[in-house]
């Protein structure tokens, strides 16, 4: 194939993952009581599972009241939550659409390795997802929303501050959660291994620091720190796979 032959074929991955978001964007869109007051404004309540499971770690008086100050807000914040959720849910047949334009140009025994890397790192990503939607954000929704230089300075936060703080925190958790998924490729085909990954191990915690303290939307030590520490775990699982198959 030539080089315009791959690019009509990456051309058809774009696009039937496109279709397959907006579908899906569809029922997540329609579905706006049940999305937003029973998933995405579930963590502003005392009722929320994490907060359930902790009771006696937080103050039981925890009630988090967002407002709105921009009159095309509300709608568009609909429309992009719909997209991005309707992209989480697409990440698996994304990711098998890519591994099928790539599948031509492989071996066999590397088509069977990379076919399990995409779906590992389907569910990775996933698990990621869900992790940053009842550890991560809430936490940090905890933390942030109840913080007070004075008791004299109540906090008022916005809707868009909230939705662009959910969005982004569960996506970089969705997407540092492939580390593992991405380690076994690497390892499989020959370009590092269990051995490397433990001889930089003390460079990679300081990297990881760093990494979590740019992808972390707020800026905060504690946020950075909630990002860091499923980071560096996720390192380590990351070397014993590459043990597994060395």
């Amino acid at each position: 194939m030539t080089f315009w032959d791959h690019l009509d074929e990456l051309r058809g991955v774009l696009f039937r993952s496109a279709i397959a978001i907006i579908i899906i964007a569809v029922p997540v869109f329609l579905a706006k009581e049940y999305l937003f007051d029973y998933i995405i404004f579930a963590p502003t309540k005392q009722s929320f599972i994490l907060y359930r499971w902790l009771e006696g770690a937080f103050p039981s008086d925890f009630n988090i009241n967002l407002i709105n100050i921009d009159l095309s807000a509300q709608f568009f914040i609909h429309i992009s939550v719909s997209l991005t959720l309707s992209f989480i849910l697409a990440v698996p047949y994304i990711l098998y659409q890519f591994w099928s334009f790539i599948k031509p140009g492989l071996y066999e025994n590397e088509q069977r390795a990379t076919r399990r890397a995409f779906g590992f790192g389907s569910l990775l990503f996933l698990t990621g997802v869900v992790i940053g939607y009842l550890f991560v954000f809430p936490l940090t929704l905890r933390f942030l929303g109840t913080y007070q230089v004075s008791e004299y300075v109540p906090n008022q936060i916005s809707l868009q501050s909230y939705i662009s703080m959910f969005t982004r925190l569960i996506l970089i958790m969705g997407i540092v959660f492939e580390m593992p998924a991405l380690a076994l490729i690497l390892s499989r085909i020959g370009i590092i291994s269990k051995s490397l990954l433990i001889k930089y191990r003390k460079h990679a915690f300081v990297f990881l620091l760093i990494a979590a303290a740019i992808i972390t939307p707020s800026g905060d030590a504690f946020t950075l720190m909630v990002v860091a520490m499923p980071l560096y775990l996720l390192y380590e699982f990351s070397i014993l796979i590459c043990r597994d198959i060395n």
